[in-house]
């Protein structure tokens, strides 16, 4: 076991750098999320609630979206394009682990999370006076969120990864579905404002959770009160972040494809 782990960070290492050599994916996972909020953040100047601009609501947004876009956008795009060019196939018939593989698409994964949440706060910060939180408590909420949000989100890239029947089309497939739950999840707009049944229909996926989660790290307490529960559901976040998990691990098992036949 210790070997397969030992080749998952090798293999996580030259994930890193194949990912830093596509310019344009490293443009759009890295830097776009930071162009939103320069975009939102200076068009949106007031306040979403007594205390609270749009900024700093956005920033919470953004972060959950960013999980997204790092795990579930970026692997369910990426494993069909592998999967066209050969590569899964040629490493089915290696010795590596298929457990190593996995390790190092998470390593990536949650690297370029790292440097896009990095950003984020940084330039919130910067730009826009940011209040980052001050307790352990919501520090240590963060860190379970960011981990959690992130595996979860990898697995269920990893699981639809074999929705799309080619690597030319896996970006049309994934991208509008990815935009359409960041408008239904709150990540552009105060979730409490959207209509009931965008409310009901986003509880079922886990960005909403993750937003909602983020709040709770980034906003005031008080601001609870503006959620549609009232309060920021907390064990419940958590719960269905690991429901989607167990799902996505199990469709995984049951569905991926090394090559296209």
């Amino acid at each position: 076991m210790s070997k397969i782990i030992r080749v998952g960070f090798l293999r996580g290492g030259l994930e890193i750098k194949q990912f830093m050599r596509q310019r344009e994916s490293v443009v759009f996972t890295l830097l776009f999320p930071v162009l939103l909020l320069f975009i939102f953040g200076s068009v949106f100047k007031g306040e979403v609630a007594p205390g609270v601009t749009f900024s700093q609501y956005f920033l919470a947004g953004m972060i959950a979206s960013g999980l997204v876009n790092t795990g579930f956008q970026q692997l369910a795009i990426m494993i069909p394009i592998e999967r066209d060019f050969g590569t899964l196939k040629r490493l089915r018939g290696t010795p590596i682990s298929p457990i190593s593989y996995f390790i190092g698409k998470m390593i990536m994964v949650f690297t370029s999370m790292i440097v896009q949440i990095a950003a984020l706060l940084l330039f919130g910060v910067l730009l826009f006076g940011l209040n980052l939180p001050t307790t352990v408590d919501k520090w240590l909420k963060f860190t379970w969120l960011v981990l959690l949000g992130s595996i979860c989100s990898a697995i269920l890239g990893i699981a639809f990864s074999a929705v799309p029947k080619n690597g030319r089309g896996a970006s049309a497939v994934v991208s509008p579905i990815v935009i359409i739950l960041q408008f239904f999840s709150g990540v552009f707009f105060v979730f409490s404002t959207l209509p009931k049944w965008m409310q009901d229909f986003a509880a079922l996926f886990p960005l909403k959770w993750l937003t909602q989660g983020m709040r709770s790290v980034f906003l005031p307490d008080g601001f609870a009160s503006q959620e549609v529960a009232h309060s920021w559901e907390t064990p419940r976040t958590a719960a269905i972040l690991i429901i989607w998990l167990v799902a996505g691990i199990l469709i995984s098992l049951r569905t991926f494809k090394w090559s296209e036949k």
